[in-house]
């Protein structure tokens, strides 16, 4: 319902336009002075804030064709339209006159002393048009929103991303991360961290009315030259040599804690098995992976005389043995 403020109030002297200014031209100036004047940027100060009221209700008004046309037909009639409390322009409570509403029921749909179809501002709140929830880290009523506004809401979260050593997504670290302003923030990167997963920084966000949204970091990590990780799980390639896969062999294997560990090589074992040493993989808060240890038979690339007279023999031995027996079959289409 139309009031007296939109008698008083002029709001394309409020937005800075003249009044046939184009839709976008009152777009572009409420995004200007709103920034301007947003009480996140300008705390405690009460000028601000009520120039933000008005700038949003201007807006309010002026964005919507049919309120800007009520708004203008109204205007036109001068600062000498009042509203008594019973709803008639002029003095005292009486009904023997017509209603401001009855006066433009008729001409902008509304029935004689009938709700308008408009939503107005109320008056503990400035509601940012929805369109604009970009400038201010996802927009709210200001002021903690009176009746009908929506509540005050966090602010937007920010990105960023950092590379970090192996040993440090395996152990956790620290990290500082500079912001433009000089300001550094800390970030804790946890134990067990992946390739690629995300960290949460709370309060380092952009401002709202309901706090600072979070800082959301993406981590990635350089590959080691011997360690390659699969989900939790570490997987190692460790060399054996003919006769200790032959024969079986117990060989020490080292791990991510810098120390080493026993495994039983089992007799027969051919190139490329995987062996796995339980619990001594990736440590984290939901538990630890493995250490898969994949065994690579080493050719000797030079035998001197005596061991190329004990690998013939062993040839001689074994000669009545195919590798490669049933490899035909298999290779059927």
């Amino acid at each position: 319902m139309a009031s007296q403020d939109w008698v008083d109030k002029d709001f394309y002297k409020i937005l800075g336009v003249p009044k046939d200014a184009s839709e976008a031209d009152i777009k572009k100036a409420y995004r200007k002075l709103a920034r301007k004047y947003h009480p996140d940027q300008n705390q405690g100060d009460a000028n601000s804030e009520r120039m933000f009221k008005d700038l949003s209700e201007a807006y309010s008004v002026l964005s919507d064709p049919e309120e800007r046309q009520q708004y203008d037909a109204i205007r036109a009639m001068g600062s000498g339209a009042r509203f008594s409390a019973g709803g008639a322009p002029g003095g005292g409570g009486g009904t023997g006159g017509a209603g401001f509403e009855d006066i433009f029921g008729d001409l902008f749909g509304q029935t004689a002393r009938g709700g308008s179809r408009r939503t107005t501002f109320n008056a503990g709140g400035s509601n940012i048009p929805p369109e604009f929830a970009d400038l201010f880290g996802g927009g709210s009523g200001f002021g903690g929103g009176g009746f009908g506004a929506p509540p005050p809401t966090k602010g937007a979260d920010r990105t960023a991303s950092t590379t970090i050593s192996f040993a440090g997504s395996i152990n956790g670290t620290v990290i500082g991360l500079r912001e433009p302003n000089g300001e550094v923030v800390e970030v804790r990167v946890p134990a067990g961290v992946k390739d690629g997963q995300k960290i949460r920084v709370r309060g380092k966000g952009q401002p709202g009315a309901a706090g600072a949204g979070d800082l959301m970091v993406t981590v990635h990590v350089t590959p080691h030259d011997f360690f390659a990780r699969e989900g939790n799980n570490i997987r190692i390639h460790v060399p054996v040599s003919f006769p200790e896969a032959a024969l079986g062999a117990t060989i020490e294997v080292p791990t991510l804690t810098s120390d080493t560990v026993r495994l039983k090589v089992p007799a027969g074992t051919p190139s490329g098995r995987t062996l796995r040493v339980k619990g001594r993989g990736v440590h984290t808060s939901k538990g630890n992976g493995d250490l898969l240890v994949t065994v690579d038979v080493a050719v000797p690339s030079r035998l001197d005389k005596e061991a190329r007279e004990a690998v013939e023999a062993f040839a001689e031995a074994t000669k009545g043995e195919d590798p490669r027996a049933g490899l035909a079959a298999k290779a059927r289409l």
